[in-house]
């Protein structure tokens, strides 16, 4: 808590520095990454995570389900963002823990894409922001296979806070082909978001990579119910 106490202060000190109704940098209007009610299995590792860290994996009693991207909450989402990406340096789950998949909070200074997106996650929370605003995610690109993320819902639409990128983007300003989330009534419970045959593709397999789709998607095929588990890397 001492350090959600310790960045708050920052955050108000920097929004003090102007007056400016929507401060430089603040995004503009976008769009909201479209929900589902299509329910998919929880990623591999997620479960396990929540048995260990169970106040990670409860929603916030009353929380908002977005918050307004105002100038305080731009600086603490672009803090935090920075601060997780310098922390941890990148080590697979194999290589670190000896499994294909454990995701954690890190405390040696090493993680794979779901640790950063999880810590993030983790600060965010302690910094009062609501669980229900705070989604992980797994998508898909030809560039990192299988990836978790930290997606945001604002009022402004929904953002990302990646390992891969210092840069907080719009959901369809990435690459990426979406494919699950947490539903925002129950971070226990996941959501498809595309299905089709690339929702299947695990990050490690160069034919898959081969085969991924150009540019921002959001697969739809009736013909498969359900996203995939397949473990999210880097």
């Amino acid at each position: 808590m001492g350090w959600a106490k310790g960045l708050a202060g920052v955050v108000v000190a920097a929004s003090l520095g102007g007056c400016a109704t929507t401060p430089p940098g603040v995004p503009a209007m976008n769009a909201s990454l479209p929900d589902s009610h299509r329910l998919a299995d929880q990623p591999s590792g997620f479960a396990s995570f929540c048995e260990r860290f169970a106040d990670q994996c409860s929603a916030t009693p009353g929380g908002a389900a977005k918050i307004a991207l105002n100038g305080q909450n731009w600086i603490l989402l672009n803090a935090v963002n920075l601060k997780v990406n310098g922390d941890i340096w990148p080590e697979d789950d194999l290589k670190h823990y000896g499994r294909t998949e454990y995701w954690t909070v890190p405390t040696d200074g090493y993680g794979d894409c779901d640790d950063y997106a999880v810590t993030k996650r983790k600060d965010l929370l302690q910094a009062g922001l609501p669980a229900q605003t705070l989604r992980l995610a797994v998508v898909y690109s030809s560039a990192s296979g299988r990836h978790a993320v930290l997606t945001v819902a604002t009022d402004k639409g929904d953002f990302v806070l990646d390992n891969l990128t210092d840069e907080i983007r719009s959901w369809n300003a990435t690459d990426y082909t979406w494919l699950e989330r947490q539903d925002s009534a129950d971070p226990m419970r996941w959501v498809a978001l595309s299905s089709g045959p690339y929702a299947g593709l695990q990050a490690e397999s160069p034919a898959a990579a081969s085969n991924a789709p150009a540019g921002n998607a959001l697969l739809q095929d009736s013909a498969a119910p359900t996203a995939s588990t397949g473990a999210a890397s880097h």
